[in-house]
């Protein structure tokens, strides 16, 4: 469980940061395809669709141009919001896109919004500092056969511990800027190099083509693993037991990544 010992990691200011630096049509069609994939569906067209933490906007705008009916994009972080509302200006401001400033862990809020055909809560719930009643609270909000669309950070498969990126987050967003700085270039020395300049032509490569992942950007996913912070990690067998026997919903497919888990479930 996360703790309240570290500050609470600024994700609006490093999803303004990607916008202002990284976004792209490209990007956005990419996106796209990945959400259109996973779940398995040709498009959006004549569905609802939710983005819970909804960060930079990009994947809100990628449902918008899938054909989404309607969207609805949340985020408890301020500087989240007003960025995701500069896309939706971009897009001209159709009036079938809201984006809203609340909480998943505020019951009168979810209970504020209608269900959705698909909600969508990617690599968001497990840093809400209470992972398992934001899971149960996005539960409330998917419409009967609708889609949860979940991703969350794997226990035990990081190495070397839980723990120690636990309290490598802690002390990230404890440090001063110079710090941070150094702590980005040790992550990047030891786990993205193995501590080896031969490995650079690879890491070079991996910048370049990291937007094939969702759309996303190399230092902006390096700075939300090292700062994100609450966080949880999620073993895979309880999110399962959790989703399927607490909250009755059906689970329609998984797949298993380097650290999220992305799963689809159904409330039948």
């Amino acid at each position: 469980m996360a703790n309240n010992n570290a500050e609470h990691f600024s994700f609006g200011k490093n999803w303004e940061n990607y916008v202002k630096k990284h976004f792209s049509e490209e990007r956005v069609q990419i996106s796209k395809q990945h959400l259109l994939d996973f779940l398995g569906l040709p498009d959006l067209r004549g569905k609802t669709f939710l983005d819970i933490g909804c960060g930079s906007g990009l994947h809100s705008l990628a449902a918008l141009q899938a054909g989404a009916e309607k969207i609805i994009s949340f985020d408890y972080d301020i500087n989240s919001v007003s960025t995701t509302q500069k896309l939706q200006a971009y897009s001209g401001n159709p009036k079938h896109w809201v984006v809203l400033h609340g909480s998943i862990l505020d019951l009168d809020f979810v209970n504020s919004l209608e269900p959705a055909d698909i909600v969508y809560a990617w690599g968001v719930l497990h840093h809400t500092g209470d992972m398992w009643k934001a899971i149960e609270n996005t539960s409330l909000l998917i419409k009967q056969n609708g889609y949860l669309y979940l991703a969350l950070y794997t226990a035990n498969i990081i190495p070397p511990s839980d723990q120690f990126w636990l309290d490598v987050k802690q002390k990230y967003n404890k440090a001063n800027q110079f710090t941070k700085r150094k702590m980005e270039l040790w992550y990047i020395w030891e786990f993205m190099l193995g501590k080896n300049l031969l490995n650079i032509p690879q890491l070079i490569k991996t910048h370049f083509t990291y937007k094939h992942s969702r759309g996303m950007a190399l230092y902006t996913d390096i700075v939300d693993w090292l700062g994100g912070w609450p966080m949880e990690f999620a073993d895979i067998e309880d999110v399962k037991k959790f989703c399927t026997e607490k909250l009755n919903l059906s689970l329609v497919k998984i797949k298993t990544g380097q650290s999220n888990t992305e799963y689809c479930f159904t409330k039948p």
